[in-house]
């Protein structure tokens, strides 16, 4: 029976980083993956016709281009295949009149077009950024700093001492701002606030949520910074780097390895795992399980010997998942060709919606249970950035709809028939994916003649995809502040450690939460010596 250091449960991006950093440090590392590929909600295929390359589910990679992990392991997976692609243009918004806004890499440009949706417009985002950037350090050691150690209460004592006791609670009373509250402040102009309303979603959050107007700003920073980059080639070309650097590192990567419990030695320590094929795998460190605390608790560790603590019950109890998510994917004959404007054809991420309250009815309506009337549509135009996804001269979209419901109660345009059990069904899918492609058609040109194949993904079929994306849920829970930061994901939860010694938990339901920075692998394997 082999022995490995670590052995880590899933592999998606958290799961990929925590191996990735600790074979860098010489660590034994097995990662096991239940599906017939890696990635987690990384995945690239074929769906639509021969020759074009989808992104199944997450493509945008900016959160992972500006991450302490990226900084960590950039360069060895550059040297084993990793490229970016980028457009200038990263995002903008299309409204149903046809104004639109875009969000270049250019700051001047930014400025000079925000103005002339309204005088100060401008000026006021340059602010924005320009004060986000000198908070940088202090937020991001938040955002992404294990919240419960002494390097982040050395940063608050030292912004304390910096700022003043009011002034730091100033600062954090600003930082829990809702988005609306953020947009209509600072911006006059529909189109502005139209322009970054929408990001919220991506977020996991509302517009009238606590703390996304500051997600907002951090999002409007990043984007401006970095762009709203792709994989060259596909995000599966990611994920054969991490696989090559990890192999490299003496790691082993298998598939179809379903775990069914987390074992335990004679104290109490987890030791190693067994897999429901009956093989038992032992880990000289510690196991890693990236999955929800649902999977944890219930599924990995219903054979435990370790009574579950109290605080720990009632968590599962409590824990929240939020909104789900659906995908739809285009095979076109040439690229879409915007009525509003050529420029749109070259916005890496475009946002289709009919403002700042539209998107708050949208997602008001999901969180009711009711498919959205008029959905926020982002639409991902990959070939755009990186050719080598379509044929010659042909292209593809990529659609995400983040206000999609997880259990379905009704529909808000009372056009669509539900099921009385309020599941997903395939006829409903492709109704509610037609209602999408109405609002594409008004707005390109020839739409009908250009589409040469569709293929669409309710929640359901997510979930089917990947067990931790449950009820279509990408965000691995509720995000809303209650069940983020320092209480993510139980009010108890003190970093990554469980009540299990040697057993640790990561992914997109512990801090820093959701993304494909990988925040939550990357803190843990640091820690780890």
């Amino acid at each position: 029976m082999s022995i490995h250091d670590y052995i880590v449960v899933g592999s998606g991006i958290n799961a990929l980083i925590a191996a990735a950093l600790l074979g860098k440090r010489g660590k034994k590392v097995l990662v096991l993956e239940r599906n017939d590929r890696i990635g987690g909600c990384l995945r690239t295929e074929e769906i639509t016709e021969p020759g074009f390359r989808h992104d199944v589910m997450a493509t945008t990679m900016v959160l992972f281009l500006t991450s302490p992990a990226y900084g960590a392991l950039g360069k060895d997976l550059e040297a084993r295949g990793l490229e970016f692609a980028h457009s200038p243009l990263p995002t903008g918004v299309l409204m149903p009149d046809g104004r639109h806004a875009i969000l270049s890499m250019d700051r001047k440009r930014n400025v000079s077009a925000f103005d002339a949706f309204a005088a100060g417009d401008g000026q006021a985002f340059s602010r924005e950024m320009d004060r986000l950037g000198a908070d940088a350090p202090f937020l991001f050691s938040l955002l992404g700093g294990s919240l419960w150690s002494g390097s982040v209460l050395k940063t608050v004592l030292k912004e304390a001492w910096r700022r003043g006791p009011r002034g730091l609670a100033a600062w954090f009373g600003e930082a829990l701002v809702s988005g609306r509250s953020h947009l209509e402040a600072t911006y006059r102009s529909e189109e502005l606030q139209a322009l970054f309303a929408p990001w919220v979603l991506h977020c996991g959050l509302n517009p009238e949520s606590a703390y996304s107007g500051e997600m907002l700003k951090v999002i409007g920073f990043a984007i401006e910074l970095a762009g709203c980059p792709i994989v060259k080639g596909g995000a599966d070309n990611l994920l054969k780097a991490f696989e090559r650097l990890i192999t490299d590192q003496g790691g082993e990567i298998r598939t179809h390895a379903d775990v069914d419990v987390v074992t335990e030695d004679a104290s109490g320590r987890a030791n190693g795992v067994r897999l429901a094929s009956g093989e038992t795998l032992q880990a000289k460190s510690g196991v890693i399980a990236s999955v929800t605390p649902t999977q944890l608790y219930d599924r990995l560790l219903k054979s435990s010997t370790k009574p579950r603590p109290a605080d720990v019950g009632e968590g599962l109890k409590t824990f929240r998942y939020g909104k789900g998510n659906m995908q739809i994917h285009y095979a076109l004959k040439s690229p879409p060709r915007w009525k509003a404007g050529g420029e749109l054809g070259q916005v890496a991420l475009l946002h289709l919606t009919p403002g700042l309250d539209g998107v708050s009815r949208a997602a008001n309506e999901c969180e009711r249970g009711l498919l959205p009337a008029v959905p926020t549509i982002c639409v991902g135009q990959p070939a755009a950035l990186d050719p080598s996804r379509a044929p010659e001269g042909k292209s593809i979209l990529w659609l995400q709809l983040p206000e999609t419901p997880r259990h379905i109660k009704g529909d808000a345009a009372a056009e669509l028939p539900i099921p009385a059990d309020g599941r997903w069904t395939e006829e409903l899918r492709e109704r509610f994916a037609d209602r999408v492609e109405r609002i594409l058609e008004s707005h390109i040109d020839g739409w009908s003649d250009n589409v040469l194949a569709r293929r669409a993904y309710a929640p359901s079929d997510l979930e089917s995809m990947n067990m931790n994306l449950v009820g279509g849920d990408p965000y691995g829970g509720f995000c809303g502040v209650d069940q983020f930061f320092l209480w993510r994901p139980f009010k108890s939860s003190v970093n990554h450690r469980t009540h299990v010694p040697g057993l640790y938990h990561i992914g997109a339901s512990t801090h820093p939460g959701p993304g494909l920075g990988g925040g939550s692998g990357f803190l843990l394997a640091s820690s780890l010596t």
